[in-house]
């Protein structure tokens, strides 16, 4: 019996489901560094970003409704790593003034592989005729830049010299 040749479309699905896995992670560490941050305003930035990814996740589940499957993750090990990554900085740096830079660095490499992942949905969606769900991915990818500009001038205006 021959395997179905894999499509644009089977990956589409899987890497759909990888994001939204790896939005579910995000969620509960955005929590986590929330309580993390000793600065008030890298704290403010991580909670807004919480509920920014609420948002993002139900913009997911909306593309899984457009493709008529239920929403589902699948585990996302890239972001395990990261997720892992950021857990050690709070761990091996609590109390420490270089936390905060840590946490920044942590939240950007998360940001940047979400940022690659929504652009390569967004074209894949373009690609497969699927307009509607392009344009919820560029949403949620404004939101990415937007939250790594965020973090990088928190870090340059005061964290990276308070750790220094």
């Amino acid at each position: 019996m021959a395997t179905k040749e894999k499509t644009l479309e089977d990956l589409f699905l899987d890497t759909l489901k990888d994001i939204y896995h790896a939005e579910k992670q995000i969620l509960r560490a955005l929590g986590k560094m929330s309580k993390s941050a000793e600065s008030d305003e890298l704290r403010q930035l991580f909670e807004q970003h919480r509920e920014e990814t609420d948002g993002q996740i139900q913009r997911l589940e909306q593309v899984f409704e457009m493709l008529g499957k239920r929403p589902q993750g699948k585990p996302c090990e890239a972001m395990q790593g990261l997720v892992e990554e950021g857990k050690e900085i709070m761990d091996e740096f609590k109390g420490s003034p270089a936390l905060d830079a840590g946490l920044i660095s942590s939240a950007q490499a998360v940001e940047h592989y979400e940022m690659a992942r929504y652009g390569t949905l967004a074209s894949w969606a373009t690609q497969l005729g699927m307009p509607d769900a392009a344009r919820l991915f560029e949403e949620t990818l404004k939101e990415e830049k937007n939250a790594d500009q965020l973090l990088n001038r928190a870090a340059q205006a005061k964290v990276n010299k308070k750790a220094a």
